[in-house]
């Protein structure tokens, strides 16, 4: 696909690029149809740990760079563009590793991608038309990060605290925030910022109907 491109939409854990991404799908798809825009989770690309102890995958930085097969992704984006459809992996937050399912997705005219270190790959970065980062601040990050780990991914507050002290936070000033210098966009004030998803939709608007 000749006219394909690739969005990525990248920010801190918590910092509302999942929303803003999907809201941005959400409000485009019943008008330009299912087969003109799609969604990929970096997460999804967590390396599979099955040969490792439950105890062992608890102890990952999940934070940094090595922690995800961005090889993979980068083939798979690479697939996308030549027209081909890809089994994306599923990822399990409780069991920590890879599930034995795969999600399908098939080529389409604008792929969002969202994550927290797409912008620090180099062969990733390639792939990506449009880069978007995501700047909030990390205080408001944290208590939206508790408040979602509690409620969707089966943790407690103590396990949750303790891995923003030990890895989110000091892996955000080391790989994710200096990622900011190959943002083609900086958007302020979250996921719900109406003027930003406005700007993006009408971008993406322009590229499905090329």
């Amino acid at each position: 696909m000749n006219n394909l491109t690739i969005i990525a939409v990248v920010g801190a854990s918590a910092s509302g690029k999942s929303l803003f991404a999907q809201t941005i799908y959400d409000e485009l798809v019943d008008e330009l149809g299912s087969d003109s825009m799609t969604i990929i989770k970096e997460d999804s690309y967590y390396r599979c740990q099955d040969h490792l102890p439950f105890e062992e995958r608890i102890k990952t930085n999940y934070d940094h760079p090595k922690a995800f097969e961005h090889e993979l992704l980068a083939q798979h984006l690479l697939e996308l563009s030549q027209g081909q459809p890809i089994n994306v992996p599923v990822y399990s937050y409780t069991e920590h590793t890879r599930s034995n399912e795969v999600e399908v997705i098939n080529p389409a005219k604008v792929v969002l991608v969202e994550g927290i270190l797409l912008l620090t790959d180099k062969a990733l970065r390639k792939r990506f038309d449009i880069n978007i980062f995501m700047d909030t601040p990390l205080d408001i990050c944290l208590i939206r990060r508790i408040k979602r780990d509690l409620e969707e991914r089966g943790r407690d507050l103590e396990s949750v605290t303790n891995q923003y002290q030990d890895t989110v936070r000091p892996m955000y000033y080391r790989y994710i925030e200096p990622s900011r210098e190959h943002a083609d966009i900086v958007i302020t004030k979250g996921g719900r910022n109406r003027m930003a998803l406005e700007l993006i939709k009408a971008k993406v608007r322009e590229l499905a109907n090329l």
